[in-house]
């Protein structure tokens, strides 16, 4: 029997993958060239927060640090990249900023999982069912993140997201798995 949090077969999987243009002072994806990538329903209904945390931790790739729903104010951040595991109901999130012709608006439920490149805009825009929480995860050694809006005076912090190495591994799958294509 599989173990409770054993992630869907890669086979399996179903991702999507975005790329997201510029957008006023928000970078997205055109800073790293690295999409947006959503693995739908690839832990199973029966996991739960502590249980996505422990398999995330035994993956040695990124190191969960909370549980929330997402701020409904639009942010990204510089530091680092970002791995949301959806652990409880669902909500429609926007990547990209707000009126962005090249945003993007996605559904997410339990059992998804989000792969936020540094410098992806994002924000809740509604919870539709339940409590809607994250595990909220970054790669080992960039466990500190800061918070960027868009405005004037974050020019700096943004140049550094060119010089953020990219995962090595699949933070979900490990030796293989969306982010390694």
């Amino acid at each position: 029997m599989a173990h409770p949090t054993e992630p869907k077969a890669l086979t399996s999987l179903k991702v999507s993958s975005y790329q997201i243009p510029a957008h006023r002072l928000i970078p997205n994806t055109s800073i790293q060239n690295k999409p947006l990538l959503i693995y739908h329903s690839c832990f199973p209904i029966s996991a739960n927060a502590a249980s996505i945390e422990s398999h995330l931790m035994s993956q040695g790739v990124v190191k969960p640090q909370w549980r929330y729903t997402m701020y409904s104010t639009t942010h990204f951040h510089s530091t680092t990249h970002e791995v949301l595991c959806i652990s409880q109901g669902s909500a429609t999130l926007l990547f990209g900023g707000e009126d962005n012709p090249g945003s993007i608006e996605a559904r997410v439920q339990k059992g998804d999982a989000v792969v936020v490149p540094a410098g992806v805009g994002h924000r809740l825009l509604h919870e539709e069912q339940g409590t809607f929480e994250m595990v909220g995860a970054y790669p080992v050694g960039s466990e500190k993140w800061d918070m960027c809006y868009g405005k004037k005076g974050e020019e700096k912090a943004v140049d550094g997201i060119t010089k953020l190495e990219w995962f090595a591994r699949d933070p979900i799958y490990g030796k293989e798995g969306p982010v390694l294509s």
